[in-house]
């Protein structure tokens, strides 16, 4: 089943009235996991809203920018060459970092559950960590702005710039489910439609993913959809960010949050949702004019998630 519905201000008052009916619960803890090229600090602004707005305990891990240069080491091993890459060793850095995370998490839920939240590449990392460390004590995974999905084999012009990492994830790690002891929510932004390098838009992409009618474990809310025209005239900006979406998902002509198109940023068996006007990252967003998926204004619509 999928369900669409526009931003309205009785959507926002159910979101605020679920808040408050819960700000006298006990909140479980939260850890933000850092996406590829960002640190801790992008993060500083989400982290003191959920706390002092939402009374939601968050850990950053611990990532700076340079720590990234060490994927470097995946170079050395054949199967980058192959496109066989798996995330360990390369990435037990990262997972590493999350532990520690995760275990003042702990220590803040005294014995309950918490909730992870991966942006971008921090999503896919989530469901590693996950499988490697174990995800007992967690109650929630929610991505922003991650691409779950492989990139597309034999489509021209088409490289997998994982090396295969995300083959690895789609194989190796548990599918996401949405039940009362573990939720997987993967939120998508749909700030640019992207357009391909000559001729026009072909489509518009789907508003709303198809799921299994028996089970409403993968729904799409697609909010605010006053903005879902093709344009008539692609714009070279538009064909540039086409030619990203292109490489994570193999068409260039879809909507996106101007990093990963919308389509790769659900998965299969997840809460998916979708909202407009929302940009991928931290790093040159703006609360007004380009929200990323941390600001206020977005936060207060997905919130809800970490607080049921």
């Amino acid at each position: 089943m999928s369900l669409v519905f526009p931003l309205s201000s009785n959507f926002n008052a159910v979101i605020c009235c679920s808040a408050a009916a819960t700000s006298s619960r006990r909140r479980r803890p939260a850890v933000i996991l850092p996406g590829l090229g960002n640190n801790t600090g992008d993060y500083a602004k989400l982290r003191l809203t959920l706390q002092d707005n939402y009374g939601i305990s968050t850990v950053v891990a611990n990532v700076s920018r340079i720590d990234w240069l060490r994927n470097a080491a995946g170079l050395v091993d054949p199967n980058y060459w192959r496109g066989t890459l798996r995330p360990r060793p390369v990435l037990d850095w990262y997972l590493k970092r999350v532990e520690r995370a995760v275990q003042e998490a702990k220590e803040l839920a005294q014995g309950g559950t918490f909730s992870l939240i991966g942006h971008s590449a921090g999503g896919w990392l989530a469901r590693v960590y996950m499988e490697e460390y174990g995800a007992t004590d967690v109650s929630l995974l929610l991505t922003l702005g991650t691409p779950h999905q492989p990139p597309p084999k034999g489509v021209p012009g088409v490289i997998d710039q994982t090396r295969g990492l995300l083959n690895y994830v789609e194989r190796n790690c548990a599918k996401a489910v949405y039940t009362p002891q573990l939720k997987y929510v993967c939120i998508a932004g749909r700030y640019i439609q992207g357009a391909r390098i000559f001729g026009g838009s072909s489509m518009n992409v789907m508003s709303a993913v198809p799921v299994d009618g028996d089970q409403m474990i993968s729904e799409v809310a697609i909010v605010d959809d006053a903005n879902n025209s093709t344009p008539s005239s692609p714009t070279w900006r538009a064909r540039v960010v086409g030619q990203g979406y292109k490489q994570v998902c193999g068409q260039a002509d879809v909507w996106g949050d101007g990093v990963v198109p919308e389509v790769a940023a659900h998965l299969e068996g997840a809460l998916n949702l979708s909202f407009e006007g929302v940009y991928h990252s931290p790093v040159g967003s703006d609360d007004v004019s380009r929200p990323w998926y941390g600001s206020p204004a977005v936060l207060e619509q997905w919130v809800t998630h970490l607080l049921d």
